[in-house]
């Protein structure tokens, strides 16, 4: 929720600086499928290259270039692609040591003349490693080192002055992230491998399997077909969590009853077993499902309770969980 500010009512200039904002976005979407339509085998080489690198793949980039360069490493280390970010000025410095016989180089530079970029240029090229870059200058001097150069198309900035980098930068921003899907398609990257990269977040909570949520010595609320209903609301008020399963004399889970069950067969509650009031067939969860996969099936089947089951055994209970477990961050 916003906190309430004292601003001043809106203006001609707001709406002004909301249709700058409009525009700014439209010609970065615009010069993104220039893009899209520029690729070429410019970048079919690149991931090639990535994917032949046996080491790191090295980003380098002043300024903005190399906020970007930072984001791109990080991205590809994520999918598969170990790599590191070198900063240019660094590099001349003592940071050169930090590059092996192994590395590839991605060098990202709009202009394609920053000159903080040539020691680093001078000392992969003597190593005899592969360099690539992302220039929108076809001539530039970092054109001329590159192995393989990918262009980006000549567009204008959206700053007013045409100097601050702007759509340039979106579009080198969207062809780093396009050679690390490309290259973690083309690796063959699998979603556990992915997972595994990405314990913490969201990402974490999400993809880590369901039966973690599990919590061990807990009561699991479990009746027979036969129990007396009051009994099962015993059971239910002590688990606390809106519902008990009914198994067979084989533990196999075969109905469910919720607190919505409780609601609407309340009147009979003193002479009703758990099988006159269950629901038949409910919906579960293996243990080996992901949270995310689980959430989305309650959220499918509208339902706020799910029992979790043996993946081996199948149909037997071994916990429950409420759709807020699923959704709240640890």
């Amino acid at each position: 929720m916003l906190r309430s500010l004292a601003l001043p009512p809106i203006t001609i200039d707001d709406q002004c600086n909301r249709a700058v904002g409009v525009s700014v976005i439209q010609q970065a979407a615009g010069a993104l499928t220039l893009l899209a339509d520029s690729l070429d085998i410019s970048f079919d080489l690149a991931v090639r290259a990535i994917l032949a690198t046996r080491g790191r793949v090295i980003t380098t980039g002043m300024g903005k270039a190399g906020h970007i360069g930072r984001k791109v490493a990080a991205t590809l280390s994520s999918t598969g692609s170990p790599a590191i970010f070198v900063h240019p000025g660094e590099a001349a410095h003592g940071d050169l040591g930090v590059v092996q016989n192994t590395d590839s180089l991605l060098v990202l530079s709009n202009s394609g003349a920053t000159i903080e970029l040539l020691p680093l240029l001078h000392h992969v090229r003597s190593l005899g490693l592969p360099v690539l870059a992302i220039t929108s200058q076809r001539s530039s001097l970092l054109a001329t080192y590159a192995d393989i150069t990918m262009l980006l198309p000549e567009v204008d900035e959206a700053c007013p002055e045409g100097i601050a980098p702007t759509t340039s930068s979106t579009m080198m921003l969207a062809l780093g992230d396009a050679l690390a899907i490309a290259t973690m398609n083309a690796r063959g990257f699998s979603r556990t491998e992915l997972t595994g990269l990405h314990p913490g977040g969201a990402i974490g909570w999400r993809s880590q399997p369901i039966g973690r949520l599990i919590r061990n010595g807990s009561p699991l609320p479990l009746a027979a077909l036969d129990t007396p209903l009051q009994d099962v609301i015993a059971q239910m008020t002590e688990a606390s969590k809106g519902a008990a399963g009914i198994v067979d004399p084989n533990g196999i889970l075969i109905g469910v009853i919720t607190d919505g069950d409780l609601r609407r067969g309340f009147d009979a509650i003193p002479s009703c077993s758990a099988e006159q009031v269950m629901t038949r067939n409910p919906k579960t969860v293996a243990a080996n499902v992901t949270v995310g996969d689980a959430a989305a099936l309650m959220a499918e089947a509208r339902i706020t309770v799910i029992f979790v089951t043996d993946p081996v055994l199948a149909g037997r209970p071994i916990g429950l969980v409420h759709l807020l477990d699923l959704v709240m961050l640890p």
